[in-house]
Order: structure tokens, then sequence, then C-alpha cells
């Protein structure tokens, strides 16, 4: 048996030790959290991952951010473009039900690379593999099957999940690291995000398809898919 304490360091035998005393501490905390419906800081260890590796574009579902400042933003930049003389691109992309379309497989790949630690990844594995769901049809219920796709509707921790997994998107074709883009005050500015909700900005008509593209492409790689009637 695998008695290693975890990132905490605390081992598995002092909860045997303490016994009632143990149980009292669990309860305790559980109770609290019931009552006040917040988890411990030192609980949510995804949190710290997401917001390192999520960058300053990305506002979706992250604490003192929202729609108002994506909006703010564009207003703000198409002002500068404006005071600057440039001519300025846009391309406000919708993914067809994103959330639905996370690939489970893809998503613990993703964590990896992205530098989540493994015992965290596993228990969130584990979480998914429970998953099972059965389909009411007019001649009776499906048989069970396994729910291989899909961020866990109403849970917390799938808007950290679904965060990193477009990071990952973005990243690929290297949108930090190109020059097309909006030039203002020193900073090139190609993209702002909300969750799913992605407006590419750039300069010219060509940069734009170019930057699109790299984008659909890199979203069907893990199983997302623009929705071309609301991308425009």
């Amino acid at each position: 048996m695998n008695k290693a304490s975890g990132g905490d360091g605390i081992p598995v035998e002092l909860f045997q030790i303490l016994k009632d005393e143990a149980v009292k501490v669990l309860h305790s905390t559980c109770q609290q959290i019931w009552k006040t419906q917040q988890w411990p800081q030192d609980w949510k260890r995804l949190q710290q991952y997401v917001n390192r590796e999520l960058p300053d574009v990305q506002a979706g579902f992250r604490k003192g951010r929202g729609t108002r400042d994506q909006i703010a933003n564009i207003h703000w930049i198409m002002e500068k473009a404006r005071e600057f003389q440039k001519n300025i691109y846009f391309c406000f992309i919708d993914y067809a039900k994103a959330f639905d379309c996370v690939d489970h497989n893809q998503l613990w790949r993703i964590l990896k690379e992205m530098g989540i630690p493994d015992h965290l990844t596993c228990l969130l594995r584990n979480q998914y593999a429970s998953q099972k769901a059965t389909v009411r049809t007019g001649h009776g219920t499906t048989d069970w099957f396994q729910i291989g796709k899909g961020v866990r509707q109403g849970c917390i921790l799938s808007l950290c999940l679904f965060n990193l997994y477009v990071e990952y998107i973005m990243r690929n074709p290297g949108l930090e690291e190109t020059q097309a883009g909006i030039k203002i005050a020193g900073r090139n500015i190609n993209n702002l995000r909300y969750a799913d909700d992605t407006t590419l900005m750039v300069e010219s008509e060509e940069e734009l398809k170019s930057l699109l593209m790299k984008v659909k492409v890199e979203s069907e790689k893990v199983g997302l898919k623009l929705n071309i009637q609301k991308t425009k």
C-alpha cells in the first residue's frame, strides 16, 4: 500500500492516530463549507495554476473581470486606432457547443503540458471517469454509456478547465509571437477573450484571414469547431 503523504505533508497514519479528534476537525470543516457555500482557500489548488497560465486578454470566469471589461477594451482600441489613423479588422469567433465538445483525453493531455501536477490531473480524471448517461427515446431508454466529452454542467471546476483548454488552442497559432495585430502604445494586441468568445483584431484583411485559419485549424485538432453562422 502506498503511504506517501500528499502535497500538504500529512501522512494517513496521523488520521489513524488522532481518530475521533481528526473526525471532529474534518466534520467542522465540512460544516463550515456547507454554511458559507465557499471552499477553503487552500483547497483551490487548480485556481493557482489557472491564474499563472492565463494571459490578461482572457477575462472569462476570472475574479474582478467581466464582459464589460472586454467591451471597454474594444472601444479603447477603436479610439486609439482612429487617433493613430490605423485600419482595424475584427473577427468575432463563436464555437459550436464549445463546453459540450471538450474531449476528455485531450483535456488531460493539455493539463499535463501546462504543468498541472499529475496528482491533481488524476483526481480530475477519476471524477470524470464515473460519468455515464442514458437517452430517453420514443421507444424507451438506451443502455447506459460512458461520456467522453464535455465539462460537467454546474461544476465550478468546469470554468477553470475550459479556460485552460481554450488557452492551449490560442497558444498554438503563436498569437503572442506573431507580428499580426494592432500596435498601440508599444504593445501588440491581436485577440481579446471571454471564455470561448474570442475576438481577433489586426490591421489588414489578409492578416485576419491568416490568423482566423490558424485558430480554426488548432481548434479542430482538439475537437472544437467554429460556428460559421455566428462567426463574423
